[in-house]
């Protein structure tokens, strides 16, 4: 009995602290859930100053508002942009990008890390532009002559108690995707292994570790987000730009989370981080689409700023200096994989400018689409955003069609760097090996496939941008310069003046089409020998005949004659019987 009572109290004291133990774990998570720490992170990338509305994305003063309603729900929002956000648009443009950094400051934004375009003015201004900026610019892959950081390569923010880790990265592609003047005497680092620094350097100061990047996702190109994602662990997040893709809810990758927003301010992005504990519990990405938010109120502060810089422009973007009567395809998918009517009209502008034997302009110079109207100065602009001058150099009829090999290494992706021609056409295959897909080029009418023709030199127009060798043209760099004449966007305008759109149509310039299998010709026939005409005569069988007779008569035999006579009994013959003779 006393065993049995010993068993019941035990097996009740179990039960109970197994109840206790279940209601202490729920407590446990409880609290947790109620200590999890929320962090928001907003971020743009790629804006090319696209700062109001009306240039189809959501405009800096929507912006600043969702930024201002953000903070007030959750104080632990910060505000990134990953680059290309200085240059690109006349408004901002005028100032050398000082516009843009007082917008950025007015809307509250916390970091950036620079972009290729936004070397467009030069190292030296954008340095004077970092110094005007209320926000830190970070990259770490920045390095001057010396080896050390252009930028500060990175910043720890403490939130609310939680240490996040950012550091810069800038695309390597901007040593020729911006002028390689303007980049001169910098170096920039292999991307994924100052990844690995950084982390090395962030882990143990650090519960979060985002990097800040101007790299992107676009296969083409040197580096992507998501090699250094594969190759480098310990980056939570990557707050991604460069290639303009769209991440409805980022990437995932070796639990690094990539988000990206896409261009112009079409969309905002927003990553949602929970820490428990020092830990990230939970980490997602999401977009918010411009278009699904129009009646978003804009920001008054914001909003008077962008009017009163767009007052002080008006009279010079306003002033009309061209019309055109057709609809000219800028579509940046379009001028960056194949022939179009504004490729043509563009290259032929500046050619003709330049009395060069071939003009080109490289698809990443043509910007927008023109409808048929008026074309302002504005639209100029804004359609050749860069401010590149035309510079006329020589090249051999090889080293052209090495420029064209380098136009279409991409295809079929997107780049800016393929080539819209004048004077010159040529025919690809992308089924060819890269290096080796150009054929039947012609410049005229001339096809270049001769020693004599491959050695010749030609003038080509082409902007200083390629002359430095942007967009990987080393081809075109250091060549002896013959002339130097305007900028695009005046001579662009002057040339639609005085010709308008004639000859501008997609007429087969450029063409993408499997090479052309040649099957040898069937050996001829032998020929047979000449067969030597035969006439005959007809002989009449008389009374007395006998074959072998009349044989003997024509000298030939009877068995001939019974043959070619098809005789059955060439013994047996009748009078009056027509006897055919064979004579050659």
């Amino acid at each position: 009995m006393r065993k049995r009572i010993l068993s019941l109290l035990l097996i009740t004291v179990l039960v109970l602290s197994n109840i206790s133990m279940v209601f202490a774990n729920d407590a446990t998570i409880i609290s947790a859930q109620a200590d999890a720490k929320k962090i928001t992170i907003i971020h743009t990338n790629d804006t090319h100053a696209r700062v109001k509305d009306s240039d189809g994305g959501f405009g800096f003063a929507k912006i600043a508002t969702i930024v201002k309603e953000t903070k007030e729900n959750n104080p632990n929002t910060l505000v990134f942009d990953a680059g290309d956000t200085l240059h690109g648009m006349p408004i901002i443009n005028i100032s050398q990008g000082a516009n843009a950094i007082k917008i950025l400051n007015a809307v509250g934004y916390d970091f950036m890390t620079p972009g290729n375009h936004d070397y467009n003015y030069g190292q030296e201004r954008l340095m004077e532009l970092s110094e005007m900026a209320e926000f830190e610019m970070l990259s770490a892959n920045i390095l001057d002559s010396k080896g050390d950081y252009v930028f500060k390569p990175y910043e720890i923010k403490e939130i609310d108690g939680v240490k996040i880790g950012i550091f810069g990265l800038t695309t390597p592609e901007t040593a020729y995707k911006t002028s390689p003047t303007n980049v001169e005497g910098l170096k920039f680092a292999d991307a994924i292994e100052i990844s690995k620094k950084m982390v090395e350097e962030l882990k143990d100061k650090t519960d979060i570790i985002i990097a800040l990047a101007h790299i992107g996702l676009d296969e083409s190109s040197v580096i992507t987000s998501k090699a250094i994602a594969e190759n480098v662990d310990g980056i939570d997040i990557i707050i991604d730009g460069h290639s303009h893709t769209t991440l409805q809810n980022g990437l995932l990758v070796n639990d690094t989370l990539i988000a990206q927003t896409g261009d112009h301010g079409k969309n905002l992005g927003f990553v949602e981080i929970e820490i428990v504990d020092g830990q990230i519990a939970k980490k997602e990405a999401r977009l918010m689409a411009s278009a699904d938010n129009a009646d978003i109120n804009a920001d008054e502060e914001v909003a008077n700023m962008i009017a009163g810089i767009d007052e002080e422009n008006k009279p010079l973007l306003s002033k009309v200096v061209a019309k055109t009567d057709i609809y000219l395809d800028g579509v940046r998918e379009n001028v960056r994989t194949k022939e179009t009517n504004l490729g043509n009209l563009s290259a032929d502008a500046v050619r003709s400018a330049s009395g060069a034997d071939v003009g080109f302009v490289n698809g990443g110079n043509i910007r927008i689409e023109l409808n048929p109207g008026d074309i302002t100065f504005d639209d100029v602009s804004k359609l050749f955003p860069f401010g590149n001058t035309i510079t006329v150099i020589e090249m051999t009829g090889a080293e052209i069609i090495e420029a064209l090999e380098n136009s279409v290494a991409g295809y079929p992706a997107a780049q800016g760097g393929f080539l819209q021609v004048s004077g010159i056409s040529f025919k690809f295959s992308k089924d060819r090996e890269v290096g080796s897909r150009v054929y039947e080029t012609k410049i005229g009418d001339q096809l270049i496939d001769t020693a004599e023709e491959l050695a010749k030199k030609y003038t080509v127009a082409i902007n200083d941008f390629l002359a430095d060798g942007g967009d990987g043209y080393s081809v075109m760099k250091g060549k002896t310069v013959v002339g130097e004449i305007g900028t695009y966007e005046e001579v662009f305008a002057a040339y639609l003046n005085s010709n308008g759109t004639k000859g501008c149509e997609v007429s087969g310039r450029i063409v993408e089409a499997p090479v052309p299998v040649t099957t040898p010709e069937p050996a001829p026939e032998p020929t047979p020998a000449p067969v030597e005409e035969t006439k005959e005569e007809i002989y009449i069988v008389v009374s007395g005949d006998v074959l072998w007779r009349i044989a003997q008569k024509y000298n030939t035999t009877w068995q001939a004659l019974a043959e070619y006579n098809k005789l059955s009994n060439p013994h047996l013959i009748f009078v009056n019987q027509k006897i055919r003779i064979p004579v050659k």
